[in-house]
Order: C-alpha cells, then structure tokens, then sequence
C-alpha cells in the first residue's frame, strides 16, 4: 500500500482564515488520494462563528479537525497587550502542535495515523501563523503560506517590509500618491492598509512575520492568474519571494447550514428579474450605526432598484464581537420604510453570500471588498460597488475600481472605527445610491459589468484542465508529495 503523505494546516482563528483553510485542503484532497489533512484548531475567545461553522461541516476522509486549544486563563493573560495579542496567541499554541505532532506523526519513519500509513510532507501556515515555522523545522519538513489576500497585497507587503529597512515612513496624514510593487497606477497613501501608513508595534511585528515568508519552499494565494498577471508578474520579476501558486477563489461553498433562512430568501430571489437585484452585505465582522443604517436606506429607497439587504446589529462599543441579528429591525429603518419598499426590497439579518451571488437575479454587491467575498463576486460574475471597512479592504477596493476596473467606488478610503474612539463617519444617500446607480443604469459604467462577465468565464477556464489554477495545484501538488519521496 502506498504510503500516504500528511499536511498539517494552521489558519488563523477566524471565520474567513479558517472556511478558506477547509476549501483550500477540500480542493488539495479531491486532486490526489495520496495526501491526507489534519487542520489544527486555535480557539479564539471571540470564537467569530468559527464552532457553529466547522459543526455545520459534513466529515469528509482524509481530513481531521485537531483542537490545539490553550488554557482559556492563558489567553485572557495576552488579551492585556493588543498590539501583539494575535502573534502572541498563535505562538502559545507552538508547544501544543508540536505534540500533537510528535504523539500521531512523525517525519522520518512511516507512521500509523488516523489515515494508516502516512509520512509527514509539511505545514501550510496562515499568513499569520508564520511562527509556526519553527515547530516545522523541529521535524525537518518544509513550510508553506496560505496568503488569504490579494496578490497585490503580497506585492504591497513585500514593499514596505524592504522599506523599513532603509526609512521610517509615515503615510498617516499624507495624500501622497506612491509608486508600490504590484501595482499599474500611483497609489494614494490614504488608502494604504494600517501596517504600511506607519511603523508601529503591530506593524513591525506583521513585516517581521512577511521576512519569515521567504523561508517556506512556497506561497499558495487565494487568487487566479489571470484576475492579478500584473501583481503576479511583479512578485516574479523582483525575485523576492519563494515559488507562487495562484490556485484559484478558495471560498466557502458551505453556506447552506441555516436552512430555513436560505430558503426564504432564494424563493425571493426566484421571483426577481435577472440581475435587478442591489445586494448588500459586510462580511463577518460588517455592521453600522443606525445614523448610516437610514443613509442606506434612504439611497436604496430612492434608487428604486430591488435590493436584498443584510442588515446586522453592531456589537456593543469598544467590544470585538460578531454581529448580530436584530429582533425587529424597524427600531433602525426609517419609519414607514419596509411599509414603503415591501414590494421590491427584503431586509434580512444573516444572509448565505455564496448561493445568493449565484443567483441569476444578482445584478450588483455591495460590499466590504474582503477578499473571499471579492473573489465570490468574480467567479459568480457580480460587479462590486465598493465600500471597504478594515484590514487591506480599502487596498482591495482600489485594485477592484482602479486597477481592474470591475468595481465602482461608493468610498474607497472610509475605515470603521471599532473602538468607538472618533465621531462616526457617515457615507451620504448620495454616494451610495450614486454607486448603485452607476451599475445598473445604462451608460458607459456598463463596461464594468461586461468586464466582471468576462473575467468570470476566465476564471472558469483557469479551473479546467491545462487552465492555469489547474497546472498550478497540480504542481504544488507535486512539490508537497516530493517531500516524503
């Protein structure tokens, strides 16, 4: 029988990290039978729907979830420096994989496992979990990244990691227009993600992390060859990172655990013309205060399109929480507004993004521009109106309008402040609807629409065989089995 070779993956503890770790390692053991998955799980005390979703997961062989939690008391310890928090919570739980590790795996001799006769073949590291690199060498086995963002942003990360070396930059105030590798166009400093607007605690920590990325035998990036050549081709011509695998959208296709709320929904949707419908959603973490809840309201009303609205309670001020659904969400709306638009509009609390941009009655997503929603928007073939929130969205927002041109801007420079520290920054009917309007009216902006059309039947090819995601799995493949050989 022939031995099999086992991957340990290691997502950061969110929702979006860990469902693109499960597509990712769904896609990797549907390609070849010899390789087997144990997905190690770090407990966040936020949780951030991560249990309600890995419950709702059916078993699948040849993957096994391995909790490698802490001491919950260990944990709140760290909550006390937020800076590191993230770098130091992960680097807690070294002592723990390596155990595991140690007791079901090991490198050098062929092992019975849960798979039977396996021989470990590497770690496949989050982003952020590149101190896990360490526990990798203790077994004389290969890392690699999981980059759950852009190519740009791999591109933008690798800039300004070899920038703080020679300057102390500080783009916090500048409206400066910056040359960056992986990009076409002068790229405006305000719209710069967190850790490349200054050196800070927290940023020095993330480009001490990107260094570290130069380590691994490899990058796996949640992205498609033909979405980012430009980005790509810079990362290869500046010959500063290891081998890239661009495998394609790695997104969740699992969201049909709340049946009930699905159903309700996707027999509206049913019953819209093709692509008429605004639909809105902020991610995992995206929700207003009710001064912008009626802004919204007020531009979808007046818009006269038919929308499908996720509308999510924000979690208490200065709390990291989920959002929540709303008991009655008429205490937010604009009096008389669901009255007003019962026949063209449903306002809804969770929403399954996936089935829903599938649908053929989607014609425009208004969104935060993380990236798996991103790249669900393309590979579904539904043109963004962007409104980017926190991490590197305001960065994706800019590659999606300005350099693809398969979004239109609602703000691309507005940030949430989830510490309630500043007075809340309101985005007007007017640009809102402005945005909405631009997308499903009929003039020239209609070419973003053809574009997204066309870079959704590019982003089927990739996937077919000899397509370029398809050679590229195939490869790193190749390269994860070279390693028991």
């Amino acid at each position: 029988m022939e031995t099999k070779a086992e991957l340990i993956f290691i997502p950061s503890p969110g929702l979006g990290h860990v469902a693109s770790a499960v597509e990712f390692a769904k896609l990797v053991l549907a390609t070849n039978e010899r390789l087997c998955i144990s997905l190690l799980i770090m407990k966040h005390p936020a949780d951030f729907g991560v249990q309600p979703y890995l419950q709702s997961l059916p078993s699948l062989s040849r993957l096994h979830f391995v909790d490698v939690s802490i001491d919950p008391k260990l944990v709140v310890e760290l909550l006390s420096n937020k800076d590191r928090f993230l770098y130091d919570f992960i680097d807690g739980h070294k002592q723990k994989v390596s155990e595991f590790v140690t007791n079901n795996i090991t490198s050098n001799n062929s092992s019975s496992s849960q798979f039977g006769s396996t021989r470990l073949a590497g770690f496949v590291l989050d982003m952020f979990c590149i101190s896990m690199i360490d526990v990798a060498n203790e077994f004389c086995v290969p890392s690699y990244i999981f980059f759950t963002s852009a190519a740009a942003f791999l591109a933008l990360s690798f800039h300004f990691e070899a920038l703080r070396s020679t300057s102390k930059f500080d783009y916090s105030e500048s409206d400066e227009e910056l040359s960056i590798l992986g990009f076409k166009n002068p790229y405006p400093a305000k719209v710069l993600p967190k850790p490349a607007k200054a050196i800070t605690p927290s940023s020095s920590l993330y480009y001490d992390g990107i260094r570290r990325f130069r380590e691994t035998k490899g990058i796996v990036i949640n992205t498609f060859a033909e979405l980012e050549p430009f980005a790509l081709q810079s990362l290869s011509d500046a010959k500063i990172a290891p081998p890239i695998y661009p495998i394609h959208a790695v997104f969740n296709s699992h969201d049909n655990d709340k049946k009930q709320e699905t159903e309700s929904i996707v027999e509206w949707l049913d019953g819209q013309p093709n692509s008429s419908v605004v639909f809105l959603c902020f991610g995992t973490m995206g929700s207003f205060e009710p001064e912008q809840v009626k802004e919204i309201a007020i531009a979808l009303e007046r818009s006269g399109h038919r929308f499908l609205w996720s509308l999510r309670r924000p979690p208490p001020k200065g709390k990291i929480e989920m959002p929540s659904n709303y008991d009655n969400s008429e205490e937010v709306l604009p009096e008389g507004f669901l009255e007003r638009t019962k026949g063209i509009g449903k306002v809804v609390g969770w929403a399954p993004q996936v089935t829903v941009l599938s649908h053929r009655a989607v014609g425009v997503f208004v969104s935060h521009c993380g990236w798996n929603s991103t790249m669900e928007s393309v590979c579904c073939g539904v043109p963004v109106a962007a409104w980017p929130l926190y991490a590197e969205q305001q960065m994706n927002a800019f590659l999606l309008v300005k350099e693809l041109g398969l979004a239109v801007e609602i703000r691309m420079d507005y940030v949430k402040d989830f510490e309630g520290k500043n007075p809340v920054d309101i985005v007007g009917a007017e640009e809102i609807e402005g945005a909405i309007q631009k997308l499903l009216g009929n003039g020239e902006e209609n070419e973003v629409r053809k574009r997204v059309k066309e870079m959704q039947e590019k982003s089927k090819k990739a996937m077919e065989e000899g397509g370029s995601s398809y050679t590229s799995l195939r490869l790193l493949i190749d390269d994860f089995i070279s390693n028991i050989s």
